[in-house]
């Protein structure tokens, strides 16, 4: 099947649906291995669809494999709608009930994918069996510049860093907590705490791109300097460091208090008024969402928020 317009090169739909995989992989070996056919088949559709629109859509990354370029991003965005009304087409010709398909990557940050997306994707699957879900799973930066790259559709994030070129909507606030070791004399104390009062103690700061920054306002904001003695870029890492001391900041409460070295930690509500980080269900904002991601934005509502969102005590 070929598309062609007044002044137009020819391409075919297949030649866009290649692109659209190699854009999600970001390289030939992967997205020829997920659509079962040779690398020289899939690189030469692609080189047929860059002569047919004039323009390169691919930079060739020596080790890194391909990136978009700013006129790829565009197809790339206009391309997935396209393709999913045309797998709609057989199903609303027979007149029949059509269901969900193809492939949607989801982006998410770190902190959020093992709280609320195991039972997202659960559910998700449940409904709809015939999208097949991607997670593109990494730090703050990681999932920003996966969305405004193409390579994923929707991501889940937090409002922390430079957001320019996204839509964003907010899921649930989480305001910032202390965590220290069970024993810690202020877990026993049982009651919220000030930064002032830990100023002088080890801190184990979680070390990720645009975290870092928050967390570093977070101690301007309630002027304590803080005397770091770890830097660290696991979630779980920085919990199993306070369960043997120190302290940290963090804004999600787990619902258990085990850590991964068989330690324990405590969380202790803050007295001190600092702002809190909102979840955020995000989308590059010149793209228009396919009806997978609509799907799956609907549910990433019905399960998070406030009347949802985990009932974590502190102590």
């Amino acid at each position: 099947m070929t598309a062609q317009g007044p002044g137009s090169r020819n391409f075919t739909l297949s030649q866009l649906r290649y692109f659209s995989v190699v854009a999600q992989e970001g390289s030939m070996t992967g997205a020829a291995g997920r659509l079962r056919i040779t690398q020289s088949a899939l690189s030469s559709a692609v080189a047929q669809l860059e002569a047919a629109m004039g323009v390169p859509l691919f930079r060739r990354l020596p080790r890194r494999g391909l990136s978009l370029t700013d006129p790829g991003r565009r197809l790339l965005r206009e391309s997935l709608p396209l393709l999913e009304e045309v797998d709609r087409l057989p199903a609303l010709v027979r007149g029949e009930e059509e269901a969900l398909t193809g492939r949607l990557v989801v982006g998410v940050y770190e902190p959020i994918a093992s709280v609320h997306l195991p039972d997202i994707l659960h559910e998700f699957e449940a409904r709809y069996p015939g999208v097949d879900v991607s997670l593109v799973e990494g730090d703050q930066e990681t999932v920003r510049q996966a969305l405004l790259s193409g390579t994923c559709e929707m991501g889940l994030l937090y409002s922390m860093g430079v957001l320019a070129g996204l839509e964003t909507e907010v899921l649930e606030t989480l305001p910032p907590h202390v965590l220290v070791a069970a024993g810690h004399p202020l877990a026993r104390r049982g009651t919220p705490v000030r930064l002032a009062e830990l100023a002088d103690e080890p801190l184990i700061l979680l070390d990720l791109p645009h975290t870092r920054e928050y967390l570093a306002g977070l101690f301007d904001a309630a002027g304590v300097a803080p005397q770091v003695r770890h830097w660290v870029k696991g979630y779980d890492t920085v919990r199993s460091f306070v369960a043997r001391g120190g302290y940290t900041i963090l804004n999600r409460v787990l619902p258990h208090r085990g850590t991964h070295n068989g330690g324990q930690v405590v969380a202790l509500e803050l007295r001190d008024d600092l702002p809190g980080v909102d979840v955020l269900l995000a989308r590059r904002d010149d793209t228009r969402p396919t009806r997978r991601a609509q799907a799956f934005a609907g549910l990433c509502r019905d399960q998070t928020g406030p009347s949802v969102a985990e009932h974590v005590s502190f102590m």
